[in-house]
């Protein structure tokens, strides 16, 4: 499959997280978690959003980096492709650049 995004979206391929688990041993499954906060590498970066005069913005991310993104709620944003997932998100859901 090939995506290319526009504007300043970011396909991001998800990391699994390994199951969490408390002191007592007790796993703790993925719905646990209220707000879904996601590990990632990014797979492709659109061209950046448009200014006032007409110029793009630059992306602060760049393919290959893995960061920490907020997951989407819609399933309008994941994209599978056979076995692999993917997720088609905006610059501004992307919380941190893991280094």
């Amino acid at each position: 499959m090939n995506i290319k995004p526009l504007s300043n979206h970011v396909l991001v391929a998800p990391v699994e997280d390994e199951a969490k688990q408390t002191k007592s041993g007790i796993v703790l499954p993925d719905t646990a978690d209220k707000k879904k906060q996601s590990r990632g590498t990014i797979i492709a970066i659109g061209p950046g959003k448009m200014n006032e005069t007409g110029g793009r913005v630059p992306m602060s991310v760049a393919v290959g980096q893995m960061v920490l993104f907020k997951e989407p709620w819609g399933d309008e944003s994941k994209i599978e492709d056979s076995d692999k997932k993917y997720f088609l998100v905006e610059e501004d859901d992307i919380l941190a650049v893991i280094e």
